[in-house]
């Protein structure tokens, strides 16, 4: 059964919605460095009046070889001076004025972050999600979806205030901004989304969801899994049955890749998907089209971009580059000077343009998060390919996963340590464990080197015990929400708890 495509003045009105917001998007997106430059030049604009530009010379910044010069590469740790005055609740800091939220994070090396948002830097982040939709309709002309229930499995609406200023985490506070003719489609109530144990607030979504025409289920994949295993267990029905007309799924956070095989499975079909690139510090691109790889970024959203080599991140004086020069195939650290008051400042993501017109990009992961302990440069892109070729060659589903060196095994050479939670544990192990370890060899060629010349033994699968992963984030106080785990990491702080949940042979 499908929903007609017309069946309300709403779905009446979104296709020449969407068709006036492409067109305007088409704007920009032909004039791409000329945008950016308007962007770059109001940003300085603005903040030669702050403290922070007062600091920086902002006034006699004429050019991005100024800025260069003037603005250090900062991450959260380097910046915190600033911002703790902006927490203490001083005006004219970072940005004019005051935030009027402070997105709440927990960083590995920095203790809780609060991320300053501002008014103009929220309505670029709302706008966004909403014209990633849009431009999805526009380019499918499926209009459905608008007519059923939708979801974002997110964290608690729920905000506190620090010295007037609110605070929570980047979905809670976004929950606020669900424009007033999507309210009744919303789902779950703002009761359920205010419980905070991340289990007890899923079972309660089932309840309230179930019996509902759900047409988009949005969230980071690993969470919306387990209210899909859920479903599956309470119903023995697959998604796809449960919500006949369920046909969207948008998500952001880690690769979907790794989780489609799973996904289909417990769907029972495919259905169409949007990948977003939202962070606290804001909202970088979206998947405009369904059959092209990347990601738009977004240009007009008041995000000066900067890109840096990864190869050449650690040096002195690394080169800083804007979209102009940008090149395929080259990954990127990115760096972002933004309307709430983030100066050259290192998200710690790295990206891939896939595209340059329009300029794509696709996550290639953490520039914390590699493994280079005897020099092999593994990064997220490459363990997640290698996975997601070995689940498809091997039928095999996996639930989740991490990889982490073993620097000193009991017996034999240090070896990659591949932590995987399986649906069910295949019994081919020592084949699959061949084929990634081949894949890595053939996708990296520090990797082969060291493989080869016999200083890394080939990997080893270490298999988590069902829902080991999720025992692993309560432990640490991360289950549920937007918290995900890292697909790998340069030490075993990660790995070692896992070990607890190693399954028996």
């Amino acid at each position: 059964m499908k929903l007609p495509e017309i069946t309300s003045i709403k779905a009446l009105l979104a296709k020449p919605f969407a068709k006036q917001v492409k067109r305007k998007m088409d704007k920009w997106l032909s004039k791409p460095i000329e945008t950016q430059n308007k962007v770059f030049q109001n940003l300085i604009s603005v903040g030669a009046g702050t403290v922070f530009g007062k600091d920086h010379d902002f006034v006699s910044i004429k050019s991005h070889q100024d800025f260069v010069k003037r603005v250090p590469i900062r991450d959260y740790e380097a910046l915190k001076p600033y911002v703790e005055k902006v927490v203490a609740g001083q005006e004219n800091i970072l940005w004019k004025g005051k935030p009027i939220y402070f997105a709440k994070t927990s960083g590995t090396t920095s203790g809780v972050k609060y991320i300053p948002i501002t008014d103009v830097s929220i309505k670029a982040q709302v706008e966004a999600s909403r014209n990633a939709i849009l431009l999805y309709l526009n380019e499918t002309g499926k209009t459905g979806f608008v007519n059923g229930k939708m979801i974002f499995l997110q964290g608690s609406p729920v905000l506190t205030k620090k010295n007037g200023i609110k605070v929570g985490r980047l979905s809670g506070i976004s929950a606020h901004y669900v424009p007033k003719y999507l309210q009744k489609n919303r789902l779950p109530s703002w009761e359920t989304n205010c419980i905070e144990d991340w289990e007890t607030k899923v079972d309660a979504i089932i309840d309230e969801t179930l019996n509902e025409d759900m047409t988009i289920i949005a969230g980071i994949p690993s969470w919306v899994q387990m209210y899909f295993e859920k479903i599956n267990q309470r119903t023995g029905k697959p998604i796809g049955e449960v919500f006949k007309n369920f046909n969207l799924f948008i998500y952001g956070g880690v690769n979907y890749e790794p989780y489609r095989t799973k996904f289909e499975k417990l769907i029972g079909r495919k259905v169409d998907s949007i990948e977003l690139y939202p962070a606290s510090e804001g909202f970088f691109a979206f998947q405009d089209k369904q059959h092209e790889k990347g990601m738009l970024l977004l240009l007009n959203s008041g995000i000066f971009y900067e890109f840096v080599k990864v190869d050449e991140f650690f040096n002195e004086n690394p080169k800083r580059i804007t979209i102009k020069d940008v090149e395929l195939g080259v990954n990127y650290v990115m760096i972002i000077s933004t309307n709430a008051g983030l100066w050259a400042y290192n998200v710690g993501d790295t990206v891939e343009f896939t595209s340059l017109n329009p300029h794509k990009v696709i996550v290639t992961g953490r520039i914390k998060h590699f493994i280079s302990a005897f020099g092999e440069h593994v990064i997220g892109k490459e363990v997640e390919q290698a996975m997601q070729e070995a689940t498809k060659k091997f039928n095999v589903n996996m639930t989740e996963f991490t990889v982490a060196p073993k620097l000193n095994p009991t017996n034999g050479l240090p070896y990659h340590e591949w932590f995987i939670e399986f649906e069910a544990k295949p019994k081919n192990i020592d084949k699959i464990e061949a084929f990634i370890d081949q894949s890595m060899q053939n996708q990296n060629t520090y990797y082969f080197d060291l493989i080869k010349g016999k200083v890394l033994q080939p990997l080893k699968i270490s298999v988590v015990e069902k829902n080991g992963f999720n025992k692993y984030m309560s432990t640490i106080g991360k289950l549920g929400g937007q918290n995900k785990v890292p697909r790998l990491a340069n030490d075993r702080k990660i790995a070692d708890i896992l070990s607890k949940y190693i399954k028996a042979n």
